[in-house]
């Protein structure tokens, strides 16, 4: 009876989230099975590494623009914590977009595409790594986490900042590039678009990303305990999910600055050699695969 009740809650708590995601032009299908065949497996995947040590599992989460990290992000947080009652943070490396001060500073002294946010080299890294360590030190305190606001494109006030008062059993890390490698060099010289092609010729930008990848980056990524993987079909779904997001933030965020069809396809060049890396490295070393089709659903889950 008590198993029945603590069920009946999270799907209730599941489905009101989902319910808050919804807009009339995009609607979840297939609710209770998503969560009985791909959402619960998973959760259970990491509750069961955690049980082994009691150890402060990270747990990184990955995949293209407009996958969906975010929504499944937060309802993996929803079954971690109400099915089997573990402390949970959660953020994005989104958070850790530097200022755009530091970005135009950035794109003068190194390459002028680094202006725009998104690929390695226009995060904090120093701030992400100080991050993992605060929260996962023996004598913890409350630690802040940044929050960037993209409407502005600038980081927020330290006032609206997450503050974490007590110390996670499972911290949940999202973001496009999470875990994404570096390429080997000879595999930089061909542009693969037309911003490559005209603005980075002599491969300045893509061989800062591409070291950014392989140094600093790398750093971070080591630290996971566990990498989901979120496979879209290809990278045509890349620019439908992400124009969907920005119609969804036209909805949600009036009054804030959103992107145009074209922008939205210009600024997706900025991330496409990643994340065509990411659909060949990851779908084979991944910790977990999740393939979605192209009606944005799941229809299969691989643990490598």
């Amino acid at each position: 009876m008590l198993k029945e009740k603590s069920a009946n809650i999270l799907e209730k708590k599941y489905l009101s989230f989902l319910a808050t995601q919804e807009t009339r032009s995009h609607i979840f299908h297939d609710k209770l099975s998503q969560l009985n065949k791909f959402y619960l497996p998973i959760c259970e995947k990491i509750y069961q590494d955690f049980k082994k040590d009691k150890k402060i599992k990270i747990i990184g989460l990955t995949g293209g623009q407009g996958a969906g990290k975010s929504t499944i992000t937060q309802i993996i947080k929803i079954i971690l914590e109400t099915k089997y009652n573990l402390k949970i943070v959660y953020f994005s490396i989104d958070d850790f977009y530097k200022k755009l001060s530091e970005r135009v500073k950035m794109s003068k002294k190194v390459h002028q595409l680094f202006k725009t946010r998104g690929v390695p080299g226009t995060h904090d890294v120093g701030l992400i790594k100080k991050t993992f360590v605060n929260l996962t030190k023996k004598n913890f305190k409350p630690v802040v986490i940044p929050f960037f606001d993209k409407s502005k494109d600038d980081r927020s006030p330290r006032k609206k900042w997450q503050i974490i008062k007590k110390q996670p059993e499972i911290i949940l890390f999202e973001g496009w590039c999470v875990g994404a490698k570096p390429q080997e060099k000879k595999y930089l010289k061909k542009s693969i678009n037309i911003l490559e092609k005209k603005y980075d010729a002599n491969l300045v930008w893509r061989s800062k990303v591409n070291y950014e990848l392989n140094n600093n980056y790398a750093k971070i990524f080591k630290k996971i305990d566990r990498l989901i993987f979120l496979k879209v079909p290809n990278f045509e779904c890349v620019y439908e999910w992400r124009l969907l997001q920005e119609k969804k933030l036209q909805l949600t965020s009036r009054g804030k600055k959103t992107m145009s069809p074209t922008q939205v396809k210009n600024f997706i060049m900025y991330y496409e050699r990643i994340t065509k890396q990411m659909l060949a490295d990851l779908t084979k070393k991944a910790y977990a695969v999740l393939y979605l089709d192209k009606n944005h659903r799941f229809n299969k889950i691989k643990f490598n």
